[in-house]
């Protein structure tokens, strides 16, 4: 048995987040995962781009994570515009950063370079250990200590390593194996549909505005990326939002004409759409499990909270969720406690649910709503948009949570 304070499961950005912000406290840790160490330190492309608040992008400085991404990996976000049905046809609501004392919303980042970095940081720290290529057979806890077994992933009849440690936190996706062993149920709401993501080079440029298109048939979201390191031509991400046999037709078509569809559903606005890489599918699932932590356990991450992607929230979470763990068990640990106790998790499973609470249950919501082709439906979200704009309190809050910081309201939204 090794010698950890904490036993991570999961060595995707969170989990590697959680084991460095802990090592920043003098706790060690052990993450374990099922990717080689080959795959952590170079991740393969999967053509997500995470959008991240202000107050993520200061936990990342933090950690160090900031400083290992490349220039052209970080985008800008200064605006965002929300349609409603085919765009330009009705008003749009304008999100911005005005009053806030900053000149952008957010910052875009491709997932595969945080993993990146994640990995580059924590796999250099003396208080952290990774045993990649394993997979965790069991877990459980008593009222002393946390217990895993692991075996090599490519030796699945080895005998069983076993480890223990005070507290184990389980950060292996939102289908989390480890949540069902250890007791936890979680709601999850199958959407029924499938999200497309890909990357285009464009003619015109797109100012660093964000899109979200909510179509009849199907949802359209344009991410502005950083220009072309090879030709300065501007990029964007595309993230297409469709039912599941629809979804499959589009992933049917030549990459020449998927870039027509998504050309012609943004109505030509950004000119002639030329595509770069390979499209990636994903089913989309939204988790919410019925708790964030229990004696000697805690969730993070997707494990705990698996959002849609809709509203941007969802790496967001889980930031808060590893500044708030990090914090409550670093705090336990000099003040003499057992970082594994109940009380010590229990300030923070509050606090993550009531921050995370109401943007899931909100993000739900609008996709149930933004995705409703009946008539009453359409005339209820082509009101909601046109009063949001004459709103300024609701605008001034859903830029706080991007910004971090309150508007100046109402002048700075008009």
């Amino acid at each position: 048995m090794q010698q950890s304070d904490v036993l991570i499961i999961g060595a995707g950005p969170a989990g590697l987040s959680l084991s460095i912000a802990l090592a920043q406290a003098g706790l060690r840790s052990t993450v374990l995962e099922m990717q080689t160490e080959a795959q952590l330190a170079d991740p393969a492309p999967d053509g997500r781009e995470i959008a991240l608040t202000h107050p993520s992008v200061a936990l990342l400085q933090r950690l160090g994570h900031w400083q290992q991404l490349q220039a052209h990996e970080i985008g800008l976000l200064r605006s965002a515009q929300v349609h409603d049905g085919p765009v330009g046809q009705h008003g749009s609501m304008l999100l911005h950063a005005g009053g806030t004392g900053l000149d952008h919303l957010g910052s875009i980042v491709p997932n595969q370079a945080l993993k990146r970095t994640a990995y580059a940081v924590a796999s250099k720290l003396d208080e952290v250990r990774i045993l990649s290529g394993v997979r965790v057979t069991s877990v459980s806890v008593s009222p002393d200590h946390a217990e895993l077994h692991y075996v090599p992933a490519d030796q699945p009849d080895a005998a069983p390593v076993r480890l223990q440690a005070p507290l184990l936190v389980a950060a292996d996706s939102r289908f989390s194996a480890v949540r069902r062993q250890l007791g936890i149920g979680a709601a999850m709401t199958d959407f029924g549909r499938t999200v497309i993501v890909s990357r285009f080079r464009h003619e015109l440029p797109h100012h660093e505005t964000a899109h979200e298109c909510f179509g009849y048939e199907r949802t359209l979201a344009i991410l502005p990326l950083p220009d072309d390191v090879e030709d300065a031509s501007p990029l964007c991400s595309a993230v297409v939002t469709a039912g599941t046999h629809e979804a499959q037709e589009l992933l049917a078509l030549s990459p020449e004409d998927y870039a027509a569809v998504v050309q012609q559903q943004f109505q030509g606005r950004l000119g002639a759409m030329e595509p770069v890489g390979e499209r990636h599918a994903y089913p989309l699932v939204a988790v919410y499990a019925h708790r964030f932590a229990g004696t000697r356990c805690a969730l993070l991450g997707d494990a705990a909270i698996g959002m849609h992607p809709v509203t941007a929230h969802g790496f967001n979470l889980g930031l808060a969720g590893v500044e708030r763990l990090s914090q409550a068990v670093a705090t336990a640990r000099s003040r003499g406690h057992d970082i594994g106790a109940a009380s010590v998790l229990q300030h923070y499973a509050s606090a993550q649910q009531r921050h995370g609470w109401p943007l899931y249950q909100g993000t739900n919501a609008i996709v149930r709503l933004y995705t409703d082709t009946r008539t009453p439906a359409r005339l209820l979200r082509r009101a909601v948009l046109a009063g949001s704009n004459r709103l300024p309190p609701l605008q001034a809050l859903i830029v706080s949570q991007l910004t971090g910081r309150r508007p100046a309201w109402p002048r700075a939204m008009h």
